[in-house]
């Protein structure tokens, strides 16, 4: 049974269309994890069910942190994501989210990729319900002559974690470990700010 007054509830929640996206949720959750008195559940968007008042609905409604993910396709969020996003406008109007900790994260093929148009995406969605977002707080990194690909925050993303997989690879041959751990770092992040301000007097 969760000890509410010393837990802190976080949901990863994400959609993956080839598994690269579920590695990085993967990796923001065990960051979340790491975090002394977090309890991180990932859930995938697929399986929230038709039912507003459902279990997984409502495992997001008790979170104390929700952090979104999705690929980025055509320049935006999946439309899995967006078909969670407009579902959720119950919530908006209740504004039964507002103060909840937040972030994001996305994956796409390409360097670029327009990945920021999802995280913006994601961020005004967040503000719409009154949430308080927790950007990646990370500088950017191989952009001198002495960084690489190994570098955390190697896309230079601020807003939130950004992953690049070539297309023509699997999710466990195309994802960089740099990326995998930007994304961890997002969500160690995530759990000390949401334990932070829950323990604020």
């Amino acid at each position: 049974m969760i000890d509410e007054t010393s837990v802190s509830i976080i949901t990863v929640l994400f959609h993956s269309g080839y598994g690269h996206t579920d590695l990085q949720a993967k990796a923001v959750a065990r960051g979340a994890a790491s975090v002394q008195d977090a309890e991180v559940e990932m859930l995938s968007v697929l399986n929230l069910g038709e039912d507003l008042e459902g279990p997984a609905w409502i495992r997001l409604d008790l979170s104390d942190a929700i952090v979104f993910g999705c690929p980025t396709y055509m320049g935006g969020p999946s439309a899995p994501m967006k078909s969670f996003m407009d579902a959720s406008s119950k919530r908006w109007f209740d504004l039964r989210w507002k103060d909840k900790i937040t972030a994001g994260f996305t994956t796409s093929g390409s360097h670029s990729g327009d990945k920021l148009n999802t995280l913006i995406s994601l961020a005004i969605f967040a503000a719409q319900h009154g949430m308080l977002w927790v950007s990646l707080g990370l500088k950017a990194g191989n952009n001198t002559a002495a960084g690489n690909v190994n570098d955390l925050n190697r896309l230079g993303s601020f807003l939130g974690a950004m992953a690049q997989a070539n297309i023509d690879c699997g999710a466990e041959e195309g994802m960089l470990k740099s990326d995998l751990l930007t994304a961890e770092h997002l969500g160690r992040r995530t759990a000390e700010w949401t334990h932070r301000l829950r323990s604020a007097p």
